[in-house]
């Protein structure tokens, strides 16, 4: 099982980016997968995630109506697109499912 983010750097204030989240050696539909992220001295927390049962997505209140979460499962990848970026969205952002996580992409937003 691997689950591999990308998609993260440095953009300003107000800026986008769009994370992609790669999974490999699982059914890709079996599992609910989310994006999470930490800041630094801060405890990870969950930031969107999108049910393989009903489809229904989640979003945390802070980044509702900027963050969108979407999957193709012809490429087993899911995606954050995160737009009208701030300064306290910047974190690592991990990806979860099926028990697992990601190594982390690092989104830095600058003044």
């Amino acid at each position: 099982v691997r689950i591999v983010e990308s998609g993260g750097g440095v953009v300003q204030a107000g800026g986008s980016l769009r994370l992609s989240c790669a999974t490999s050696g699982f059914t890709f539909g079996d599992y609910t997968i989310g994006w999470f992220r930490q800041a630094p001295g801060k405890e990870r927390e969950a930031v969107s995630c999108l049910s393989n049962r009903d489809g229904i997505r989640y979003y945390a209140d802070s980044v509702k109506g900027r963050f969108t979460i979407s999957r193709d499962s012809a490429k087993n990848t899911v995606y954050l697109q995160m737009n009208s970026l701030k300064l306290e969205d910047t974190a690592v952002y991990y990806c979860y499912s099926g028990g697992r996580w990601g190594q982390g992409t690092q989104v830095t937003v600058s003044s």
